[in-house]
């Protein structure tokens, strides 16, 4: 999502989250969720990481410390890709064979498969993509999978799970015949349902993503599938003279009065060169065509139902109001290229990302500089007022537009200085890595060799260097 309004209200956000700040006695400072002293060692949670240090390097410790953010912590958003509820049958036993000290055992799995038992093999392999996945590991998962669907291709379980893991993959269009597998498999899944109404709206079948997901809720009401069938409504109702034009990549859906054909071709051309650029600056891209969505601003917000700041949207399509616009200004470009970063950067971490990386990329591939509010980040930073990067890991739309701002420009201080410092190739890194399942502090040292804590410290720093205190 693009921030709409002007970035001018840094320092006159409410601060209402309180923070432990401990003072380092060589200057430094870790803002922390929490801090206590155990066995001589002062020991801190930032985020879901516990750490520890000397007590003999801690000046003093500042409890309470004011942060600007929204009262309660922001958790990542869930998901709306539906979770299927039911599971394989496996005994604990066989879990405990896969799973030896905290991995998967491989050989275990293949000495379970000589077994003989189809209905043993297709579960152990199904417990080793289970872990795969709440490791976020995705790609291992859909591997997994596939190799449990080899002893039991027609068990309507594994195809939910199956069908679940490709679209949290992005792979749309291998989801899609394996959702109606499952479905055949299973007619009175209110899951199987649910699954194949999401496939057919990735696949661009809103008709029938409708029928599908209003006969899962006639199998059992679910308030997250009845939110999507209510998105999926009003962008049936706003979209239903909607016509469409494709390119090598795009799929463009536009209301011909509002979008004419000079324009449709600018905006094409101009993503099909934005494309090029981000393959080249994150290595990697989509695997499936984009949808992008061009409305008038009402019929935006009646459809995305978007926070009045925003100036965009990408919900997995591409979402953008054009009223009044009659060709590709610079700033109708700027807001193409950072929706389109989040295809990317979707494509590459799965979905697996904190949203100050997500927002601080986008903003940089925009080309939007801290500059026109460095003096006024440094001064937050050296306050000690900013807002904590693990506590903009979930999503802003939730916040108030002041608070936007600031969790908006505190994201781009932070890749803007990742790259300065590192490169776009380390910023590609990191996203790999958090594809490939990695916690984001993981993923972090493994590149930068900087968890939360030296980073947030090393970005003050970078701020009051460029443009003062």
């Amino acid at each position: 999502m693009r921030f709409r309004i002007t970035i001018l209200c840094i320092l006159a956000v409410c601060l209402t989250a309180r923070a432990d700040v401990i003072q380092l006695k060589n200057g430094r400072r870790i803002v922390a969720d929490s801090v206590r002293e155990i066995n001589g060692r002062v020991e801190f949670v930032i985020g879901d990481n516990t750490y520890s240090i000397s007590k003999s390097l801690v000046e003093r410790i500042d409890s309470g410390g004011p942060s600007p953010v929204p009262s309660t912590k922001q958790q990542a958003a869930p998901e709306d890709i539906p979770q299927p509820r039911e599971q394989v049958e496996a005994g604990g036993d066989l879990t405990s064979r896969v799973i030896r000290g905290g991995q998967i055992d491989t050989a275990a799995l293949k000495a379970i498969e000589s077994e003989g038992s189809r209905e043993k093999s297709a579960a152990a392999y199904n417990i080793a993509a289970n872990f795969e996945e709440k490791q976020h590991n995705l790609p291992e998962a859909a591997r997994y999978i596939e190799l449990a669907l080899l002893s039991m291709p027609d068990h309507p379980v594994l195809l939910e799970h199956y069908v679940s893991v490709l679209l949290q993959l992005g792979r749309n269009a291998d989801a899609l015949p394996f959702a109606e597998r499952a479905s055949h498999a299973a007619p009175q899944s209110a899951d199987a349902f649910a699954l194949l109404g999401y496939a057919y709206y990735r696949n661009n079948h809103n008709a029938e993503a409708i029928t599908a997901f209003n006969r899962s809720l006639a199998l059992r009401p679910d308030d997250r599938v009845r939110a999507l069938l209510a998105r999926l409504q009003r962008e049936s109702t706003t979209e239903a003279d909607f016509r469409q034009q494709e390119s090598s990549h795009f799929v463009l859906r536009y209301e011909g009065a509002q979008a004419p054909d000079s324009l449709r071709r600018q905006i094409l051309d101009t993503l099909e060169a934005h494309y090029n650029e981000l393959q080249s600056d994150l290595g990697s891209a989509p695997k499936s065509s984009i949808s992008v969505s061009l409305y008038t601003d009402s019929a935006f917000f009646d459809v995305t139902q978007a926070p009045s700041w925003s100036a965009a949207l990408n919900d997995g399509k591409i979402r953008i109001p054009i009223s009044g616009i009659t060709q590709v200004t610079p700033d109708l470009s700027r807001v193409l290229k950072h929706e389109l970063t989040h295809s990317f950067i979707a494509q590459i971490t799965h979905g697996h990302v904190p949203q100050w990386l997500n927002e601080g990329i986008a903003q940089i591939e925009e080309q939007r500089s801290t500059g026109p509010v460095g003096a006024r980040l440094s001064s937050l930073y050296v306050s000690g007022h900013q807002i904590p990067l693990n506590q903009l890991e979930g999503s802003f739309q939730t916040y108030s537009g002041g608070e936007a701002s600031v969790a908006y420009a505190e994201s781009l201080a932070a890749a803007e200085y990742i790259r300065s410092a590192y490169g776009m190739s380390d910023i590609a890194r990191i996203l790999q890595r958090l594809g490939n399942g990695e916690s984001v502090e993981t993923a972090l040292r493994s590149t930068i060799h900087s968890g939360y804590a030296q980073l947030e410290s090393e970005i003050g720093t970078y701020l009051k260097q460029k443009y003062g205190a």
